[in-house]
């Protein structure tokens, strides 16, 4: 296989290509091509995986719902505890980044911690502190693993969050990242922000991460049911086809509040914050106002799922993965 690619003047490994005289010689050289006693070589690359393939059955069959995993970091008895509350309530959660906490275990291991909790990852990888090679190694552990998909992101700067010390890598970005995800056999999401400058480029850009690799849009906090559904039919139109799963903000206190203001860009429906902390039970209201939000959004057209988004103050973790559970369990029931 080698020497065939290696005398090819194409540098083939995969041929023969089109080229091929009748008489059996190169297109280019005086000599017969040098795949013409070779036997069909076989896509050496990986397959499908079987996860990935699990989670896009599911995403044709009907509507998902993802929770963000508020497990403190580097914490596998928080992880065990989180998950054994979120088990059976959502189908998968996602396994992000968090700027409060830049340290966290490696995606594939947290994942195979979180997968021992009976619970689909949605593992999510940054490019912020990877370079291509370390992001590849990621990306064929996360395989071995067997995580139900990747969410690609390019990643905030170290300058923000909690390590300002630690140098940035961002050998590539998202688009990149989706490409290479792909090519090992994931199910690939990548997240956009409608209402992020420049706004009327968005949905442009997002075509060309599907054009990459792209399957799934985790549509990022864009003010609620009708700029969701704008921003879906702008991307359809530039040829987006791919499933979109929206953010879904959850607040039960003022904690989780605070968090989910510290997201970059965020835009929440009008009132939605002042309708649970002013409530006699956030709790229960920030709860009732996620299953509201969550019910509009899935009934858009071309949304394939929701996204449970935020997480706790110190301390606050398993009240809001019992909150994530409440809501994810309402909204499969």
């Amino acid at each position: 296989m080698e020497t065939a690619a290696f005398d090819c003047p194409k540098r083939m490994q995969y041929g023969p290509c089109g080229g091929v005289e009748f008489d059996g010689t190169c297109e280019v050289a005086d000599h017969a091509c040098v795949f013409l006693e070779t036997p069909t070589v076989r896509w050496s690359g990986r397959p499908p995986s079987v996860a990935a393939g699990g989670m896009r059955d599911l995403l044709r069959q009907r509507q998902v719902v993802i929770a963000d995993f508020p497990a403190r970091a580097l914490s596998s008895t928080s992880i065990a505890e989180v998950g054994g509350i979120l088990r059976g309530s959502v189908d998968a959660v996602l396994a992000g980044d968090s700027g409060a906490e830049r340290v966290q275990f490696s995606p594939a291991y947290r994942a195979s911690l979180i997968q021992q909790q009976g619970l689909g990852v949605w593992s999510g990888l940054t490019c912020r502190d990877r370079n291509r090679v370390a992001l590849e190694g990621e990306l064929a552990a996360l395989a071995e693993v067997g995580v139900a998909g990747v969410h690609c992101v390019t990643g905030d700067h170290t300058d923000t969050g909690s390590r300002p010390d630690a140098q940035p890598v961002f050998d590539l970005d998202s688009t990149r990242l989706a490409a290479l995800a792909r090519d090992a056999g994931h199910l690939v999401s990548v997240a956009e922000s409608p209402c992020a400058p420049p706004t009327s480029r968005r949905a442009e850009r997002l075509a060309e991460k599907v054009r990459a690799g792209a399957d799934v849009c985790f549509v990022n906090h864009a003010g609620g049911a009708a700029p969701v559904a704008a921003f879906i039919r702008e991307a359809q139109d530039h040829g987006a086809a791919v499933a979109f799963i929206p953010c879904v903000p959850l607040v039960v206190d003022v904690a989780s509040a605070r968090l989910l203001q510290s997201f970059t860009t965020l835009v929440l429906p009008t009132g939605y914050l002042e309708r649970i902390l002013e409530a006699s039970d956030p709790f229960a209201e920030g709860v009732a106002a996620a299953v509201d939000l969550s019910q509009r959004l899935l009934a858009i057209d071309g949304v394939r799922g929701v996204n449970l988004s935020g997480g706790a103050g110190p301390g606050g973790a398993l009240r809001f993965a019992e909150a994530l559970a409440e809501v994810g369990a309402t909204l499969i029931s």
